[in-house]
């Protein structure tokens, strides 16, 4: 498929040091096959400068295409992406964190395989592949490979990475899903819920992965993925 277009939601809460750094980045990213591209930020009720760096970045770039939603009440990652979702007008949808832990540069790497009409939706793994990868917290990464391990016992699939941020949906495919978790349950509630739609076509492809530190402002910690585990479970045998 040529002369496509990518949808690319950004969630956001509380940003303000990384926010406009991360733009910066999908902005000046260079697509493969004519790609064109808008931009979809989703800011969940940030209590920070978050705002006030989103609008100085879209009146500073008015030549991009750049939707801005915000929720007046802080609602989780999953919701932002939501609604995010329903506002995409692309064929293609990719999530980006609002922090740098995953470099835009690599979405032509997840564009490849459904360009080239191989795949329905990508996902990029940290644990594949030879591109940089940032040692930080060994617990961290075994609790990610167990959950995508849990995840793969219940959806057939071999995924290394479930829990990864970087996901390319066909937009048509990801709108068809009544979606419900509002956390970080969105990753396995998605995956068990795509596993399920016949003839699927599910590539994975790695990326890169600059992981910050707590102090840093990472968020995600072991409270959700015990509630990843509840949710591997619920979409996979509750609530099928």
């Amino acid at each position: 498929m040529n002369n496509c277009k990518l949808s690319i939601i950004i969630p956001v809460y509380n940003e303000e040091k990384t926010i406009s750094v991360i733009l910066r980045k999908v902005c000046k990213v260079k697509f493969i096959r004519n790609v064109t591209s808008e931009i979809i930020i989703v800011n969940d009720s940030s209590t920070d400068r978050t705002e006030i760096s989103i609008n100085n970045f879209i009146g500073e770039n008015s030549d991009h295409d750049i939707k801005y939603f915000k929720h007046e009440v802080n609602q989780g990652k999953g919701s932002a992406i939501r609604t995010g979702i329903n506002h995409a007008t692309g064929d293609y949808i990719v999530i980006q964190d609002a922090d740098l832990e995953y470099n835009p540069d690599e979405y032509n790497a997840l564009l490849q395989p459904v360009l080239e009409g191989f795949a329905d939706v990508v996902y990029g793994s940290r644990f594949i592949g030879g591109r940089p990868h940032r040692i930080l917290f060994f617990w961290h990464s075994i609790g990610n490979r167990l959950l995508t391990f849990i995840s793969n016992i219940f959806t057939n699939l071999n995924l290394t990475d479930m829990e990864s941020c970087y996901k390319l949906f066909r937009t048509d495919i990801i709108k068809s899903m009544k979606l419900k978790e509002k956390r970080f349950g969105f990753e396995p509630e998605v995956t068990a819920k795509i596993s399920r739609i016949p003839n699927i076509k599910i590539y994975e492809v790695g990326v890169s992965y600059y992981g910050r530190t707590y102090s840093e402002g990472k968020k995600i910690n072991w409270k959700d993925g015990f509630s990843a585990i509840y949710c591997i479970l619920k979409y996979n045998l509750w609530s099928k």
